[in-house]
């Protein structure tokens, strides 16, 4: 049990580096902190509608069994994920202002392959394939973990 703890802790010490390069600057914002700042920021709000819509979405008894579509989720299956990334990589920008921080990026791109890739979004949509075997139809047009445009509809009759 103990390597395993010792594994995490190595691992968040590593992607908290951009923190603690971000807090021990004295100047002034720059350019990459203020996009850092807005980054951060975007993705702190798109995080946490991310969260807040599906909960009203199963409030509504009408949608029992049925996959939240609407708001953030129309766009990406993991929304609050697509925002946790951001967070890290406004993190990072922040971070990145001097030379020290610019060389944490490594934190972001773990991160990022982490949640996309790694053991956030695979391990939950392998759960949830296994435990609601929900609509296809909601998989196949909607972007895994980077938000973008529905896909249009496969023409069956082909």
């Amino acid at each position: 049990m103990l390597p395993l703890y010792l594994t995490q802790g190595a691992v968040l010490r590593f992607v908290s580096l951009p923190v603690v390069f971000a807090q021990r600057q004295t100047e002034d914002l720059g350019t990459a902190g203020m996009l850092g700042v807005l980054v951060w920021t975007a993705g702190f709000a798109f995080e946490a509608v991310g969260d807040e819509q599906p909960r009203r979405f199963k409030s509504d008894p009408a949608n029992r069994g049925r996959v939240p579509d609407r708001g953030l989720w129309r766009y990406t299956r993991h929304p609050n994920y697509s925002g946790d990334a951001c967070v890290w990589w406004g993190r990072y920008l922040l971070a990145a202002q001097h030379l020290p921080g610019a060389a944490t990026v490594l934190s972001p791109v773990l991160t990022t392959w982490l949640l996309a890739r790694g053991i956030g979004t695979p391990l939950l949509e392998r759960h949830l394939s296994e435990s609601r075997p929900g609509p296809r139809e909601y998989v196949a047009r909607t972007s895994g973990f980077v938000p973008l445009p529905p896909r249009p509809p496969r023409d069956r009759s082909r």
